[in-house]
């Protein structure tokens, strides 16, 4: 490796701030909530700040916003929703949905890297994030919901945890993507 492409990999101290500011917003929109039922997942505006760190920062940056973003509620700090933090959130029935933010973050990465940044690619990517979004976060709360309380079939997780978000987060990533159109061009 020569040195322009050593210096391509590291972060500039711009990239570390909207990084920081990014993972900042994620735990404010978590922070914006609806009380959730006993079986169902609160709604947040956590998935519209995700988005916007991938659409605005682009994949790479995004992902360690929301690596860093879920680092620091690992660690305690009050970042989830209800001003929650520590292991036992992402360990929880609904933690998978907040570890499933990775696999959107890579799915986005990988597919804008391939195929540009054009709004067609960016939907795309936003699209099958989500969709990776819901699997991990679906496949986690069945495990964890029979393990503590009892068999639940595919068709009810689906019903409590993904169908009534799915209008809301369509909403979000395009707000997301809106939002990144205007204020990406100032970023550098």
């Amino acid at each position: 490796m020569d040195s322009k492409e050593i210096s391509s990999l590291r972060f500039r101290t711009l990239d570390l701030v909207y990084i920081a500011l990014f993972a900042v917003l994620m735990a404010v929109c978590a922070w914006i909530s609806t009380p959730k039922t006993p079986i169902s997942v609160p709604f947040t505006l956590q998935t519209f700040a995700m988005f916007a760190a991938l659409t605005t920062l682009g994949g790479r940056r995004g992902l360690w916003a929301v690596v860093v973003y879920l680092l620091m509620g690992l660690v305690g700090l009050p970042v989830f929703t209800g001003f929650q933090g520590g292991p036992g959130v992402l360990l929880g029935t609904t933690g998978g949905y907040i570890i499933g933010f990775i696999g959107s973050a890579l799915i986005y990465w990988l597919i804008t890297a391939k195929l540009g940044s054009a709004l067609p690619a960016v939907i795309c990517a936003c699209l099958l994030g989500l969709l990776v979004c819901y699997a991990f976060g679906t496949a986690w709360f069945l495990a964890l919901y029979t393990a503590t309380k009892g068999p639940i079939s595919l068709a009810a997780a689906l019903t409590a945890c993904v169908v009534p978000f799915v209008i809301p987060d369509l909403l979000k990533i395009a707000l997301a993507v809106l939002v990144s159109r205007r204020v990406g061009k100032y970023l550098k």
